[in-house]
Order: C-alpha cells, then sequence, then structure tokens
C-alpha cells in the first residue's frame, strides 16, 4: 500500500509540475462497493472460493487535463477492511484487494456540470496477510502479494456544488488478466467521490 500511495504521489507531483500547461487540475477522494464473481467451490483446494463483491472500498486519484478537454488520470482503490479468503485444507487468511490504474480521460465541462470518461489499464493486487513478516534490503511487509494485470473503463458526472468543489457519481470496469484467486475476470466499482478542481471556471 505505501508504494503504490507513493507512486501515486510522485505522479500527482509530476502533473502539477507541467500546471503551466494545464487547462484543470482535479483531485478527489471516494468511497464504493464491488460487483464481481460469485463463490464458487474449488475442487483443488475443497474450498469455497469467496465472492468479490461487496465490501466498502475508498479510492484517491487526480486528473490533468492539457488539451482541450483531454489529459491523464491516476487512481488506487483500495479495500477499507480486510476479508477472509478460504483456502480450504490451508486454512484461512486475511486478505485485501487493492487496484491502481492509469488513464486517458475526457472531461468536458457544461457550466456546473462535467461529464467524465476514462480508459487504461493497471493491475489488481491481493494482498494476503500471512501473519509472518518478509524483509528485503528495502523494507519489511506482513502480507504476500498477487499481482494482475487489469484494463480499466470508468465514468462519472462531476456535480459542482460551489466553486470548485464538485460531488462526483461514478462507475468503474475492471477486466483482470489470469484473476485464478477468483471465479471470472470482470469486477465492476460504483460509487461516488467528493473533490476539487483547479483552474474551473
Amino acid at each position: 500500500m505505501k508504494k503504490l500511495t507513493s507512486a501515486l504521489a510522485v505522479c500527482v507531483v509530476l502533473s502539477f509540475a507541467g500546471a503551466a500547461y494545464a487547462q484543470r487540475i482535479d483531485l478527489s477522494f471516494g468511497a464504493s462497493t464491488t460487483t464481481g464473481p460469485r463463490a464458487s467451490f474449488n475442487s483443488l483446494t475443497n474450498a469455497i472460493t469467496p465472492s468479490f463483491a461487496r465490501g466498502t472500498y475508498l479510492s484517491f486519484g487526480g486528473n490533468v487535463l492539457f488539451w482541450h478537454d483531454l489529459g491523464a488520470n491516476a487512481e488506487v482503490t483500495w479495500r477499507a477492511t480486510r476479508s477472509t479468503y478460504d483456502f480450504g485444507i490451508f486454512g484461512s487468511l486475511p486478505y485485501r484487494p487493492l487496484f491502481y490504474d492509469f488513464n486517458a480521460v475526457y472531461s468536458p465541462k457544461f457550466g456546473r456540470i462535467s461529464p467524465e470518461l476514462m480508459a487504461g489499464i493497471g493491475a489488481e493486487s491481493l494482498r494476503v496477510y500471512t501473519g509472518q513478516t518478509i524483509c528485503n534490503g528495502f523494507s519489511c511487509t506482513n502480507y504476500q502479494s498477487s499481482n494482475h494485470f487489469a484494463g480499466h473503463f470508468a465514468g462519472g458526472l462531476k456535480l459542482y456544488v460551489k466553486g470548485g468543489f464538485f460531488v462526483r457519481p461514478e462507475a468503474h470496469v475492471y477486466v483482470v488478466r489470469n484473476n485464478q484467486e477468483f471465479d471470472g475476470s470482470l469486477i465492476g466499482r460504483y460509487g461516488a467521490s467528493i473533490g476539487y478542481s483547479f483552474g474551473a471556471k
């Protein structure tokens, strides 16, 4: 989590470095929930593979619009609480899904309303908490990660309530490659964000 958050922070700082060329910069924080593969029986582990659906997810991200209404977006999303993954004969362990993505974004502004469409790439990171601390030359963690490449598509509607402050209902779709921990590769996420647009008129 710390590494991904740091990477996102670097992207935001670099985006601000090009702010002189930007029409608008958006920063937002949101909450959402997910739909996804249903629970299923795994004959290899003699366990029930959990459903990906439900749970509260938090997200932080930003847009930089630098050419007309086109620009770039970066976002990180994580499950607010850990869930439990049943490994059958191997027992069960807590885990936390995390997504991060980098997108092209299109967001025209019509008065106090701004639709937003984006598409890009990223990854799903499943953090399984083993109860053991693992260290390398840089840091120590108490989890093991299973990472999968993902395509990302999203849409939202920014509603400006006062000045640059906005509320944004939104929906996201992740297409996760080799998502073998679950019975399917398509994951949906829907919720709302609050944020602020620098340079909004």
